[in-house]
């Protein structure tokens, strides 16, 4: 009898620690699952940055299109494709940026097999657009030099992650409030920040065709040599049209953006004898650790360097 009942409670304890092996394994695995991070993916740097401001510590992040490289045309990476495969969500621009040209963002959706508006978002969803000159059927994509677009892509970015990872949608939508404020806040002073500058004065010269809306928002004309990074660059009609245009105007100043070659823009300052006095952030922020290495400093930088070099002051 003594050998049976202790058979019993050795059973017992057998079947009560089996079960709490896989209750303890349970619970594990259900606070991993509860734990693990929203994959997210941005097609370029100016994404990332405010992806990066709204997701904060709760998603992982990555960039396909680095630092300081043109997002226009590019050729992704074994290890894009694998980051686009894992990814939650995929963000990219929209208005034909990255499907343009050689359309690399869709065939890297395909291959990934990912499904727009799905797990494939626009953070331009919404923005009033503006065309090409040179083609008015194509679609301007250089929307986020607007502050007021920037804002509204940060509020398609906050509406994603929230539907994608309702546990924490307050966290996301703290973020974005904080983040939309100071947006907006550099956005209102800019609107007037161009005023002291006489009109004759405000054509924004730049090298490719990227300032429209920035133009729009702040009052400012845009010229440039081409319109858009795909075409050809620094023909002899385009130095023509802009050396015309530069006559016709009071203009002080030229600039040249950080991701093109500076060798048309050098030829347009020999030209005129007008100097280029600064470089200005549009496809891409700079290197981290450095002034423009996010959404914000970049628009402030560009703000504050273009009024200088417009009204001739430093």
């Amino acid at each position: 009898m003594k050998r049976i009942l202790t058979s019993f409670i050795a059973a017992i304890a057998i079947v009560g620690g089996v079960f709490f092996f896989l209750h303890n394994r349970s619970n594990t695995t259900s606070v991993e699952a509860d734990n693990q991070k929203l994959r997210v993916v941005t097609t370029n740097s100016i994404l990332e940055d405010m992806v990066h401001n709204v997701g904060g510590e709760r998603i992982e992040l990555y960039s396909i299109v680095k630092r300081g490289t043109d997002p226009h045309e590019y050729e992704p990476q074994p290890s894009d494709v694998s980051q686009a495969v894992d990814a939650d969500v995929i963000f990219h621009n929209g208005l034909n940026l990255e499907t343009g040209g050689n359309g690399w963002f869709s065939k890297l959706v395909e291959t990934s097999n990912k499904k727009f508006d799905e797990d494939v978002f626009a953070a331009s969803d919404g923005v009033k657009t503006q065309h090409l000159t040179t083609n008015k059927d194509e679609i301007d994509p250089h929307a986020w030099l607007d502050l007021e677009n920037g804002i509204i892509y940060v509020k398609n970015i906050t509406k994603v992650l929230k539907n994608k990872d309702p546990k924490n949608a307050d966290y996301y939508q703290k973020n974005a409030d904080e983040y939309i404020v100071k947006l907006t806040k550099l956005h209102e002073s800019a609107q007037s920040k161009f005023s002291d500058i006489p009109e004759s004065q405000r054509l924004l010269v730049t090298s490719e065709g990227a300032f429209k809306y920035f133009s729009r928002a702040y009052n400012l004309k845009p010229t440039y040599i081409w319109e858009i990074n795909t075409e050809s660059q620094g023909t002899p009609e385009q130095m023509e049209q802009l050396l015309s245009k530069i006559k016709n105007s009071d203009v002080k100043s030229l600039f040249v953006e950080t991701s093109v070659s500076p060798k048309s823009m050098n030829k347009v300052s020999k030209e005129t004898g007008l100097p280029i006095y600064s470089k200005v952030f549009t496809d891409s922020l700079a290197n981290e650790g450095t002034i423009g290495d996010t959404y914000y400093t970049m628009m402030k930088w560009n703000l504050d360097k273009i009024h200088e070099g417009l009204s001739g002051t430093k």
